[in-house]
Order: C-alpha cells, then sequence, then structure tokens
C-alpha cells in the first residue's frame, strides 16, 4: 500500500526583521529603506522525513516555536518548502487553526456551506449532510446566528463538524480534541478512530503527551525544527515527558510547606513543582468540592507574580487517583491568553457540565512559561473533587441516557 504522506529531508527557512519594519512604502522611503532588509534566517525546520500510511495517526510533539504549526502548513499546502520534499496523495481536510475560516458576519448554516465547498464538496453533497454536520457539532438551535456571536468553544465544534464530514484522505488537525466538554470530546474520538478505519492518514499536533501515547501509531518530536525522536507513542512520548519534567525539577526552588487560605498543604517535590517565578496563590471549587455527576463546575485560580510574565498558559486538568487525565484544557488552546502578568490576580474556568462518573477525582492546576519549556507552578492532587452518579464500574464518563425496550409479542405454543 503507498503512503498517503512522504515526507523526505524536508526544511523551510525563514527570514527575521527589523522590530520596527516600515509598513508601507511611505515609512520605507522616510526611513530610508533601511529597516527593510531582514535581520537574520533561521531554519523553522531542518532535515524532518518521515510517512503516512492510509489509516494510520502521527502525533507531532514538542514545545512552542519548535516548528509544529509550520510542519502542519506546509503538509496542507500553504507555503513550499526551501529543502526536501512533501508528497500528499488524496483529498486533504486541515484544521490548522478552527475556526480561522469562518466569516464572522456569516451565519453558521452560510459558513457550513462555504467551508464545505472551499473544503472539495459540492453544494448538493453539503446539502445532504448538512442536518449530520450540524447535529455533530450540537448547534442546532444557534445555526442560523451570526458567527461572530458563537463562543469558541462553539467555532471550534463547528469547525470540526465540517472537517470529518467532508470525508478527507488525508486529515491535518492542531489540537482538534480540546473542543467541547468531556463528552464532546469523547464523540471526536470516536469519529477519528472511524475515520482511521476508513482508510484516512491522519497527523495530529497535541500537548497532551498521554492522548498522542494512546491514540498514535508513531510519534515524531520536534525541537527547535529538528527531529529529536520518531517512533513508538509510549516512548516517545516518554522521553518528552521526562525532559519537561526535568526542565521544571531543575527550575523547583527548596521551599518549606506552606497552607493556602482553604488549608491545602503545599510541599516542594511532592505535590507542587515549578519555578515558582510566579505562584499560584488558591484554588477554589465552586459551587463546592463535592457535586453530582451533569453538575457545572467553576475552578478559580488565584495568582500573585512580582515580576513581568509574558503570555503565561494556564491549564486545568481533571484526573483519576492513578493519574489518568479524564479532561484537560489550557488558556492557550482555548484563545483566552494573558499577553503579560504583573502583581496579583484571579482566572475562572467554567464548565457548563460536567459528565464523570461517580467517584474520587483530582483537579490539578498549572502555570506555564509561553513555549511549555517548564511550568512557573504546579499543583498535582491537591484539590479533591467528589463526584457522586448512578453510573458505577470502570466507566469514566456519565452523559444523559436512557433505555428503550420494545417487546415483540410471541405466542406460547402449549406443549403436547
Amino acid at each position: 500500500m503507498q503512503d498517503a504522506i512522504i515526507v523526505q529531508g524536508l526544511g523551510k527557512l525563514y527570514s527575521r526583521y527589523h522590530a520596527e519594519k516600515p509598513m508601507t512604502i511611505m515609512e520605507a522611503a522616510l526611513k530610508g529603506f533601511r529597516q527593510m532588509k531582514a535581520v537574520e534566517k533561521f531554519w523553522a525546520l531542518r532535515d524532518i522525513s518521515f510517512s503516512v500510511a492510509p489509516g494510520e495517526m502521527l502525533g507531532i510533539i514538542g514545545k512552542n516555536g519548535a516548528g509544529k504549526s509550520t510542519l502542519l502548513q506546509l503538509l496542507g499546502g500553504v507555503g513550499c518548502p526551501d529543502e526536501g520534499k512533501v508528497k500528499v496523495k488524496g483529498r486533504i481536510g486541515a484544521l490548522l487553526d478552527l475556526g480561522a475560516g469562518f466569516s464572522p458576519d456569516l451565519t453558521g448554516r452560510e459558513n457550513v456551506f462555504v467551508s464545505g465547498v472551499v473544503g472539495g464538496l459540492t453544494r448538493k453533497e453539503v446539502s445532504r449532510r448538512f442536518h449530520t454536520i450540524v447535529e455533530f457539532a450540537e448547534l442546532t438551535d444557534f445555526i442560523d446566528n451570526p458567527v461572530r456571536t458563537y463562543s469558541t468553544g462553539m467555532q471550534m465544534r463547528l469547525a470540526f463538524s465540517i472537517a470529518i464530514h467532508t470525508y478527507p484522505e488525508v486529515l491535518l488537525v492542531d489540537e482538534f480534541l480540546s473542543v467541547g466538554d468531556i463528552s464532546f470530546q469523547a464523540k471526536c474520538l470516536e469519529r477519528i478512530a472511524y475515520l482511521k478505519e476508513q482508510g484516512c492518514a491522519i497527523v495530529y499536533i497535541s500537548h497532551d503527551t498521554q492522548q498522542i501515547a494512546e491514540i498514535c501509531d508513531r510519534v515524531l518530536w520536534l525541537q527547535g525544527g529538528r527531529s529529536v525522536a520518531y517512533g513508538e507513542p509510549e516512548v516517545v512520548a516518554e522521553q518528552y515527558t521526562a525532559e519537561m519534567r526535568q526542565q521544571t525539577l531543575k527550575r523547583t526552588p527548596a521551599k518549606p510547606a506552606r497552607l493556602t487560605d482553604s488549608g491545602v498543604e503545599l510541599r516542594v517535590n511532592e505535590n507542587r513543582f515549578g519555578s515558582l517565578e510566579m505562584e499560584i496563590t488558591q484554588v477554589k471549587l465552586l459551587p463546592r468540592s463535592e457535586i453530582n455527576s451533569g453538575d457545572s463546575l467553576t475552578v478559580e485560580i488565584e495568582y500573585l507574580s512580582n515580576q513581568v510574565i509574558e503570555f503565561p498558559i494556564f491549564s486545568v486538568d481533571i484526573t483519576r487517583e492513578n493519574g489518568q487525565v479524564c479532561f484537560e484544557t489550557n488558556t492557550e488552546r482555548t484563545g483566552a491568553a494573558f499577553p503579560k502578568i504583573l502583581d496579583q490576580g484571579k482566572i475562572k474556568l467554567h464548565i457548563d457540565r460536567l459528565d464523570l462518573a461517580g467517584g474520587k477525582y483530582f483537579i490539578d492546576i498549572g502555570v506555564y512559561k509561553h513555549n511549555w519549556e517548564y511550568a512557573y507552578d504546579y499543583h498535582w492532587h491537591a484539590y479533591p473533587l467528589i463526584v457522586h452518579s448512578t453510573v458505577k464500574g470502570n466507566s469514566i464518563l456519565c452523559p444523559p441516557f436512557r433505555w428503550e425496550i420494545n417487546s415483540l409479542r410471541t405466542s406460547y405454543i402449549k406443549p403436547l
């Protein structure tokens, strides 16, 4: 079977310009065109090689700035390589930036048709799949509203639904499983598995190494535009996690344990890690730390920084006692970015509906450097969450459900 994606010796060279580069001809003329030239050139990617067969899924991991998005863009035909070759066979479904292709003034319905046609479908094909697309995105009540009125999550769900319903032969996705709540993410995983079974070749960028190890067939780790490791998912993901952990541990100062205002004891190198250049000072689970499945939950995080921290990334994970991740999100992925932080402040994550099976969970909180190189502060298994539910056993999800039983009438024959 021929590979759907073949990359050989791929390299991409970019120019870095002066911070005050003129933006118009008039500005350039007044400044003498001296700042128009590139200050330097750098390789965003260099000597990258791999292949993806139909029905395979390649995961790409690495810090921000490692070249992941540049690689995905080149695979999608956005730009040309300066070295090597890229061959992609088949119709491409690309989610390089979820929702970026939508027109904000058009309705969801109109954007479905525009995006579907751009994705290679005819108008009739979009019409036939329209209701399926909208139902999958769970936007039936909002589809005729302008997209500018949609939340980031709604736009993400619609973009993902359109992409998978074009039935691509090659799917390129940047962080697709950040869309929606836990139930919707599970639905995304099922559809991805279905596309793989149908022979779709998938390339997926993520910071979630556990998820990468579980759903991908191979993993490529990029660092500074070069390949650090390429191979078995569990092996490469563990190498990457160990490197991230080592960078954080190296920067974790020796400090005595302290109690938060709510009485949680934080112990450095046990349930607290990070450079502490900025600190998470308080975490509250609202309305309480004991809820029923299906209830809403707000995670309120108070922080303090005595120095300017640029573009920090806040993360919230819901995990089990064994470390299994049930839900994870971060501010970078959902567009709730902080340009700069100084002094104290507060950030809240609102989860409208938490459909978890009954049991004990933990809310793990972290704040990271802008490129994920290390954690400023990370609290692990410090904030327990008790969920009550009728669903027991090994389940993670507890979505709304009901049984429907239709009895068939049968005749009884009396034995002779």
